[in-house]
């Protein structure tokens, strides 16, 4: 794969001692950082089927999911951004690029002509919702149907603006999760507008994608990520969202969703996370189908209780996880249908 030599060559770079050019404009050292993963989950329905959302789709098997190397490098006004990542949750992440277990997962330049504007070219992960694709940066190693039906990454152009306790993002992307934009394929539309007053516990995100899709599909998303602090140990975030799809001459569909998570610190080396999410697909557009056996979609709650343990660079992350959905969507192992699927996972993650 010539994207690997390419790879270890920029690694290498990032040693190399960097001086300051002949307008005495500072040169920072490339910065490098990045993480590696592996779980074991099991399934009390005794099959891998029942996983509707990203990235844990096994069952009784220890799994790989992906090593990620992150490259940061700043000179004077001008930045850049490359993340290279391996492995099968990197594949799922870029499920429209070819599969190779091999993906970019972030690679953009930025220029600040000013401290309240930045402007970014390339592909970045998106501004929509609260959970990131990187396992080291969520509290839950299993990732909520939020997540795993909203966008995962934008390819284009974004202007990030910086007003005090306000701030901005607007930006012209390729179609959704769309490294290299397919032929005809038209802009998406992305913003964001930011709220945290200096000193305060709480912050908002008021997020919003909209565009046309590669089959024709008219798709609106807005989005809602608010947070409070309430003491060094224990926070609070919600995030909730509703997605609407409009084909020419046919009436809309839409799917939705809310989730609650509950953050404690018992310590600085155990915390624990409980996720409440409720997923409203009554059109059938994502996990539900119209194939007869769901005619009229379905709702889902899905509770998740995540523990997480540092032991220097490695975090430990034992969860347990019930989803109930309002038909018979799961099954279990001798193939009748069941309403809920609880599971067990633990997941080790090292971050350098």
């Amino acid at each position: 794969m010539k994207i690997i030599p390419l790879f270890l060559l920029l690694l290498l770079s990032a040693y190399h001692s960097l001086a300051q050019d002949s307008a005495g404009v500072k040169d920072t050292l490339p910065f490098v950082s990045g993480y590696a993963d592996v779980y074991y989950k099991y399934n009390f329905n005794g099959n891998a089927t029942d996983n509707k959302t990203s990235f844990t789709n096994s069952q009784n098997s220890f799994e790989l999911g992906m090593i990620s190397v992150k490259l940061q490098h700043t000179f004077g006004k001008v930045s850049f951004v490359g993340n290279v990542a391996f492995g099968k949750r990197a594949d799922e992440f870029s499920y429209n690029d070819e599969k190779t277990s091999v993906a970019i997962e972030q690679l953009y330049m930025s220029y600040a002509p000013a401290a309240w504007i930045k402007l970014s070219a390339g592909s970045f992960a998106t501004h929509i919702g609260y959970e990131l694709a990187d396992a080291n940066l969520n509290r839950n190693y299993s990732m909520s149907y939020m997540f795993s039906y909203g966008p995962f990454f934008h390819t284009g152009l974004k202007a990030d603006l910086n007003a005090g306790a306000s701030t901005w993002m607007i930006g012209v992307f390729n179609p959704t999760d769309y490294k290299y934009a397919p032929p005809g394929g038209k802009k998406y539309l992305g913003a964001q507008w930011g709220f945290s007053p200096s000193g305060s516990p709480f912050a908002s995100y008021l997020n919003y994608l909209g565009g046309t899709d590669t089959a024709g599909v008219r798709n609106d998303q807005l989005d809602l990520v608010m947070t409070y602090k309430i003491s060094d140990r224990l926070s609070i975030a919600y995030d909730g969202t509703v997605s609407r799809d409009k084909i020419k001459h046919v009436s809309a569909s839409r799917w939705w969703g809310s989730a609650l998570y509950l953050n404690g610190d018992l310590s600085s080396r155990l915390g624990m996370t409980l996720r409440t999410e409720y997923f409203n697909d009554r059109d059938g557009l994502k996990v539900f189908t119209d194939s007869g056996v769901f005619p009229r979609g379905g709702d889902i709650w899905a509770y998740t209780l995540s523990a997480d343990y540092k032991i220097g660079a490695l975090m430990l992350i034992p969860e347990f996880r019930l989803d109930h959905a309002s038909g018979r969507l799961f099954t279990h192992k001798n193939g009748n249908g069941a309403n809920t699927s609880p599971n067990v996972l633990l997941a080790a993650i090292y971050t350098f």
